[in-house]
């Protein structure tokens, strides 16, 4: 078997679906499935991370995780990784992935047991 090469994908963000998106040469290879916290201060908060099996292994949830952060930071706003992949890689580049306070942790758990169908 050939070993995958890292690959710098396209990422579009699609905040209505919240759904981040990564392309390789326009074909769909992966996701990470999110929303915004309603309450104060409005996170951003990170739910499931998939990568399209033909594209595993190439750096494309990295890319998205990395690429998150930084809408996160533009926009003013911690992110809140729930997403077990997210969490790991925040946890693995703290100095992209500050953490979030205790309590924006707390409003995100409750926002998604409150919603559980859109995710």
């Amino acid at each position: 078997m050939a070993e995958q090469r890292a690959v710098e994908p396209v990422i579009r963000d699609v905040r209505e679906k919240g759904r981040l998106e990564a392309y390789v040469d326009d074909v769909f290879a992966g996701v990470i499935v999110y929303f915004a916290l309603d309450e104060e201060p409005h996170a951003l908060v990170a739910v499931h991370t998939v990568v399209d099996a033909d594209h595993e292994g190439r750096g494309i949830a990295g890319a998205l995780v990395r690429e998150f952060y930084a809408i996160a930071a533009r926009e003013g706003v911690p992110v809140v990784p729930l997403c077990p992949y997210a969490a790991k890689w925040a946890a693995r580049h703290p100095d992209e992935a500050p953490p979030a306070a205790a309590e924006v942790v707390r409003a995100a758990k409750r926002q998604l047991a409150a919603t559980p169908g859109l995710w």
